[in-house]
Order: structure tokens, then C-alpha cells, then sequence
């Protein structure tokens, strides 16, 4: 797509000034008005003497109608004059006050655009218009500044995700390259595949991250509990693996959303719930609806690890796993250590976000994770 031409430069038209000349137009023509009104009342004044007396005898000044329409003409064009430059005055002070909160907010729109997006308005007084611009430009600067700080965050874990396996790649290669005649080729091989598809699962997460942060929600109605149900059974095996036992007490969980994305957010739930799980552990799995508050829950518990509640909390960052930082496949420890990307609760939380739902992660008591997700409920269900 071209970029638009830019604007030709036109010269700086004070507003302030423009308010000013307003101000000044409207108290002239105002004046104006009552003038005229003045001038054709006394139209109708007599032509003659206005004197109850004979001037010869009286000896008085008797002015005719034209002397007087004169002299209020005369003295009409002096007042306008007078009225106008206490307008202009008047209106220029008036509207450098009422302009005042707009200074501000362009003194603060500049230092965003120099890239300085802690700053803030912070506009105090009366609540009028000017102080709800500043106060929606002081959180549109707070989205953004989230938003740049979680992408600088996200995109820093992402390269030293990113980096490992490859340098594990590049290591063995180079190893290979020196002594080719003392390597164990199919030990070789069997790590290299390991490494590559490590670096192409962590490919694929980052791009379903990536697309649930910015996916256009497809609603169409279905049934959270029957998702539930699908993704608790195509983990049974790796369940059965580490002896994690499955209780599912599912009712009807009726929601409007993305099926995709929904069915790809339980999925990960419950794929944490067996993998960061203790030997003999047990998972639950409550799907309910409640019509009076009009939302549906989903709550997975999972005994494993004792976590604080900030730990609990932070465990939706990206690349943050239960113990800490996720760690290579080869290197793991217990179960399903090194079988995650550590991305699994931060998909989850994208896919809540766009749905209009909430997330929650709590310690549970005696170890373990309580994972609370609550989504609208359809209307009228």
C-alpha cells in the first residue's frame, strides 16, 4: 500500500488568535444590532423642532432629525471601534485561558512522539471536555507504554529462546566438522532431531501466540465442557506416563467464541495441569455456568510444587515455567520438565483476553496451581 502525499506546508493560523477575532466579530455585530435598532427608532422622530416653546423667543439650540441621525451615526462608529478592541483584548485573555489545557496536551502528544511514553498530563480542575482528552490521552499512553514494554520483553526472551537450540545445533555441527571420523553419526543425528524439532515447537508457539494477540474472535456457540472432555483425552497417554490422575466434574458450559483458539487454550491447561504435576498426582477439571451472573467457568487444579501467590501470578508470562526458567529437553527434571516452551499460560491469557474473560492463578492448598478461567456466557441461553 503507497503512502499518502504528504500535506503541503500552509502557514500557522493561531487558534487562540482566530477564538480572539471570534469574540471581537460577535461583540461588534451585537453592538451593531442594538445600534441599528436605535438608529431606525429614531427615524421616527418629528422633522421639526422638539420644543414646546418658540425658538426665537426662547433663544435654544433645536436640533433637526438629520442632525441627530448624524451624530448617533458619528458616535455609533466610535463605540464599534471601542467594542472592537475590547473584544480583540478581551477574547484574546479569554481564549489563551480556555486554551491553556490545550497547550498541555500538545506539549505532552510531542514528548510521546520523541519516544518518551512515561510522561503524563495528569490535567487537574474542573471535569470538562479538555480534562477528559487529557485524561483518555494519559490512558491511551498507558496502554501504550504496556504494550511497548511487553513486546521489548516478549521479544528478548523470544531471540534467547530462539538462540539456544540454535547454538546446540551449530555446537554439534562444529564438533562433527572437526573429528568426523569419532562421531557416533546416528547418536548425532537423534540430537540434532531432538534440537530441531525443540526450535520448530517453539516456532509454532510463538506464532499461536502471535495470532491469538491479535485474532478477530469467530463467535459461534459451543459447549466448554465437551472441549474439556477432548482435550483431557487426548492427553490421557502422557497422563497415564507420569501416573497423573484425571477427575472431571463437567456440566453444561455454554460459551460464544473462537472454537480454535478455545479448544488450543484448554489444551494447554491441561497439558500443564499433567506436566508440572507431582509423581501419583491428580488433575480436576469443573466446568459450570451461572445464568444470574451470566458467565461460564472453567477451573483446572493441579497438585504439584508449593508457589506463592506472586509466583502463581507471574506464571503467565511468556517463557516462565514452574520452576523458572524453561529449560532444555535434554536437561530436564520430573516429569514433563523440558517437554513445554514455557508459553503455555501466556496463550492461554491471549485467548481469555480476546474472549472477554478473566484469568486467575491461585497457589493451591498443599501444592500446586488453581487455574480459574471465566468467560461471558451466551445471551439468552
Amino acid at each position: 500500500m503507497s503512502a499518502a502525499p504528504p500535506r503541503a506546508a500552509t502557514p500557522l493560523v493561531s487558534a487562540r488568535f482566530r477564538l480572539a477575532l471570534s469574540y471581537a466579530g460577535f461583540l461588534v455585530a451585537a453592538g451593531a444590532v442594538l445600534l441599528l435598532g436605535v438608529y431606525v427608532v429614531l427615524r421616527y422622530v418629528p422633522n421639526y423642532p422638539l420644543t414646546a416653546a418658540n425658538p426665537s423667543e426662547a433663544h435654544l439650540p433645536v436640533a433637526s432629525r438629520w442632525e441627530i441621525l448624524t451624530a448617533l451615526v458619528r458616535l455609533s462608529g466610535a463605540l464599534l471601534a471601542a467594542l472592537a478592541l475590547i473584544g480583540i483584548t478581551g477574547g484574546w485573555f479569554l481564549a489563551g485561558w480556555v486554551l491553556r489545557p490545550l497547550q498541555r496536551i500538545n506539549e505532552a502528544a510531542r514528548i510521546a512522539a520523541e519516544g518518551r511514553l512515561d510522561h503524563r498530563i495528569r490535567l487537574t480542575g474542573v471535569n470538562d471536555e479538555f480534562r477528559q482528552l487529557a485524561d483518555t490521552f494519559d490512558h491511551m499512553l498507558d496502554r501504550l507504554h504496556d504494550a511497548f514494554v511487553t513486546q521489548e520483553r516478549f521479544a528478548a526472551n523470544a531471540s534467547h529462546e530462539l538462540r539456544t537450540p540454535l547454538a546446540v545445533t551449530g555446537t554439534l555441527l562444529d564438533v562433527a566438522r572437526r573429528n568426523p571420523g569419532g562421531q557416533d553419526y546416528p547418536a548425532l543425528v537423534e540430537r540434532l532431531s531432538i534440537t530441531n524439532a525443540r526450535a520448530v515447537g517453539l516456532t509454532e508457539a510463538l506464532l499461536r501466540l502471535a495470532d491469538a494477540n491479535a485474532v478477530t474472535t469467530a463467535a459461534a456457540p459451543l459447549d466448554l465442557a465437551g472441549t474439556v472432555r477432548t482435550a483431557v483425552g487426548d492427553a490421557a497417554h502422557e497422563a497415564e506416563r507420569h501416573g497423573v490422575t484425571w477427575d472431571l466434574r463437567l456440566e453444561a458450559a455454554p460459551v460464544l467464541g473462537d472454537g480454535a483458539l478455545l479448544a488450543r487454550a484448554v489444551a494447554n491447561l491441561a497439558q500443564n495441569a499433567v506436566r508440572h504435576n507431582t509423581g501419583r498426582g491428580t488433575a480436576l477439571a469443573v466446568t459450570e455456568s451461572d445464568p444470574r451472573r451470566g458467565v461460564t467457568t472453567l477451573r483446572v487444579e493441579n497438585t504439584g510444587p508449593v508457589y506463592t501467590s506472586e509466583a502463581a501470578a507471574r506464571l503467565r508470562e511468556p517463557f516462565l515455567r514452574g520452576e523458572g526458567r524453561t529449560r532444555r529437553a535434554e536437561g530436564g527434571r520430573g516429569p514433563g520438565q523440558g517437554e513445554g516452551h514455557g508459553l503455555g499460560l501466556a496463550l492461554v491469557a491471549r485467548v481469555v483476553d480476546v474472549h472477554g474473560g478473566t484469568l486467575v492463578l491461585d497457589p493451591r492448598d498443599g501444592g500446586g496451581l488453581v487455574v480459574t478461567v471465566t468467560l461471558p456466557r451466551p445471551p439468552g441461553r
